[in-house]
């Protein structure tokens, strides 16, 4: 019996009788051929939805000058609340105090006319939050090109909480970032650093002028739309409430949800009854206060950061009786999180700022969630951006980088596998796509 045994590395046939070896460098050529025509084609057509998006893009943004144009004289009387009105939501809010605190406290605001003034602060070192910061920092300039505030990354000195690790940008980092209007400020952590990295957003606040109304964004996290033009109320800080019911864990003997974050209301003096959304029951973690800590914004980044810092260190360091069987790590800032805001007079963020949790700004986290889950616009502008010959250099040795976005595996593998994860829980698919190899952080 003749037998057959394939060489893929030569590309030939090789048999055990008199046949001869016969190269198959057609098939090879054929191949690459194949895959050249079917990237031009998938450019071609990406070049095709970008050519559209920005004929969309602009004809809305014509539309909004057109509104902004008319006369002021134009609005009617009903547009300005009578002082019986505002009597009349004064009484409801009171009668309602406690049913959803943060958005029944206020009304929510409109989109406002003019651009809004407030700095923003991500945090960048060497390697991957390098990356990303730049991905950051290019969407800004490209989606937002009306804000005019202070873009300041945050770079951890190799000292400290730090010392010893390789957290100063390189070259090619500090081009980039800078190429596109950041600020690169250093900090020396103190207090987390190595040891609890989601600490550099703690400890990065004391960059930020006083006084100066301020928003944080994590920085794999890119602009999709008019970030200044969100109607920002800085009085009222709030944060970003696309999270899971991730933390506490009641043990089955108690304490249950309400008597842990009570202990933590408690131990800084902070009334509890106003924080809870009473549509839901003592059971149920929505009840409670509860952010992702991807972004936050207020008023006074020296205030909140004093507040996060202290509290934080305090939680940390003693937890109490009610938090003795949880994980503080990595929940610690979403834990400390909800108390700052509600010390600080905010709450649940409202309709205004529904945006940055949808149109204005996504939280991708990393490219293999990216394919996995959003919007294939956001996901074009990812790939266009990544491109960018500033940023392109930044990426070549990454390897999700080259796989999903240059090989086209996020396209081709990721996204079919997740046809309607856009409302999924991420763990669910993070574990999928761990088992498919596909998972790189």
């Amino acid at each position: 019996m003749t037998e057959v045994i394939e060489l893929a590395e030569s590309g030939k046939k090789k048999t055990s009788g008199d046949d001869k070896v016969l190269p198959r460098a057609s098939d090879a050529e054929d191949k690459i051929a194949k895959r050249l025509a079917r990237q031009a084609e998938k450019r071609s057509e990406r070049e095709a939805e970008r050519a559209q998006r920005q004929a969309q893009r602009q004809a809305e943004r014509e539309a909004r000058r057109a509104a902004r144009a008319k006369p002021e004289a134009a609005r009617t009387v009903s547009d300005a609340p009578t002082k019986a009105s505002k009597a009349i939501r004064v009484d409801a809010a009171t009668r309602d105090r406690g049913k959803k605190s943060a958005q029944s406290e206020k009304a929510p605001k409109t989109e406002p006319l003019a651009p809004q003034r407030f700095n923003i602060l991500i945090v960048a070192q060497h390697g991957r939050l390098a990356r990303e910061a730049s991905l950051f920092a290019a969407s800004l300039r490209r989606n937002a090109p009306d804000w005019k505030g202070r873009l300041i990354v945050a770079e951890p000195r190799p000292e400290g909480a730090w010392a010893g690790m390789a957290t100063l940008l390189d070259p090619n980092e500090r081009k980039a970032l800078e190429g596109f209007g950041a600020e690169i400020l250093p900090f020396t952590a103190r207090h987390f650093g190595a040891a609890y990295p989601h600490g550099n957003k703690i400890e990065a606040l004391e960059l930020l002028p006083a006084g100066e109304p301020f928003v944080f964004f994590d920085s794999d996290t890119i602009v999709t739309g008019r970030l200044d033009r969100v109607g920002f109320d800085f009085s009222r800080p709030s944060a970003s409430m696309r999270r899971t019911g991730t933390w506490p864990e009641p043990p089955l003997y108690g304490p249950d949800f309400n008597a842990i974050w009570k202990s933590l209301y408690d131990r800084f003096g902070l009334e509890f009854a106003g924080s809870l959304d009473l549509d839901h029951h003592d059971n149920h973690w929505e009840r409670y206060l509860y952010f992702n800590a991807g972004w936050f914004f207020g008023p006074d980044p020296q205030e909140f950061g004093r507040r996060f810092l202290e509290w934080s260190q305090q939680v940390r360091d003693a937890p109490g009786e009610a938090l003795a069987c949880q994980s503080l790590d990595p929940w610690l800032d979403q834990v400390v999180l909800p108390l700052v805001i509600h010390s600080l007079g905010g709450g649940r963020p409202g309709p205004a700022l529904a945006g940055l949790d949808g149109d204005v700004t996504c939280h991708y986290r990393n490219l293999s969630l990216l394919y996995a889950r959003e919007a294939e616009d956001t996901v074009a502008m990812v790939e266009e951006l990544i491109a960018d010959p500033m940023i392109a250099p930044l990426f070549a040795q990454d390897d999700a980088a080259n796989r999903l976005v240059r090989d086209g595996e996020g396209r081709g593998v990721i996204r079919p596998m997740f046809p309607q994860a856009a409302d999924q829980p991420e763990q669910p698919i993070r574990h999928q796509l761990k088992r498919a190899g596909l998972w790189f952080r």
